[in-house]
């Protein structure tokens, strides 16, 4: 319903339950649940930012998450359809990691540095684990049949990840040919996955 909103920091909260942000825009307050990082950022009231969202509905009600980064909306999206994974336990995932740390523990199968985060014991974080990188590999199998995608499965599985990973967060395969190169093969061919990924993040952003 809404991919992002501008607007003027009105106000912070912080609960038990979470935290919080009303952010003004033409005259409404919308109150949004963010993570404790983006919270934290946001160091100042009455500071225009741009917030990227997700609708969520429940039986009794609905809510606003939001996220500073748009591949944290992304990677949120791809959490919460884990089970066992809601809103809350997802928020709190990326309150700890960013998407890229996220993404990078998740493809070398680190369950041991997720459960760093509260509320997440060791079979929950192996859970993540198997069923998060079977959901980000998937989202290649609709560009299997482009040579960019052979070619760099046959040569780099780093970058196979780091792709992966990237197709999930909503980037096109152009937008990640491109970056790849500004980043230069005597960069990727000796780099981790969660590199590749951290750095091609930083060059998209531009």
């Amino acid at each position: 319903m809404y991919d992002y909103i501008k607007g003027i920091i009105a106000n912070k909260t912080a609960v038990l339950t979470g935290f919080y942000i009303t952010l003004e825009n033409s005259g409404l307050g919308y109150l949004l649940e963010v993570t404790a990082r983006d919270f934290n950022d946001f160091e100042t009231q009455n500071d225009e930012i741009k917030i990227y969202t997700v609708l969520v509905h429940r039986e009794d009600k609905m809510s606003l998450c939001g996220f500073k980064h748009r591949e944290d909306r992304d990677i949120f999206n791809v959490l919460t359809s884990v089970s066992g994974v809601g809103v809350k336990m997802a928020l709190t995932l990326l309150g700890r990691f960013s998407a890229p740390e996220l993404a990078g523990l998740v493809i070398n199968g680190n369950y041991k540095e997720l459960t760093l985060a509260k509320g997440v014991g060791p079979k929950l974080a192996q859970k993540i684990i198997l069923e998060l990188k079977d959901k980000l590999i998937n989202y290649q199998k609709d560009f299997s049949q482009i040579d960019f995608v052979e070619k760099i499965r046959s040569e780099n599985t780093n970058l196979v990840d780091a792709q992966s990973v990237l197709l999930s967060f909503g980037y096109d395969k152009n937008e990640i040919k491109s970056a790849f190169a500004k980043l230069g093969s005597d960069f990727t061919d000796v780099s981790s996955a969660e590199t590749i990924l951290e750095e091609t993040l930083k060059v998209l952003a531009q």
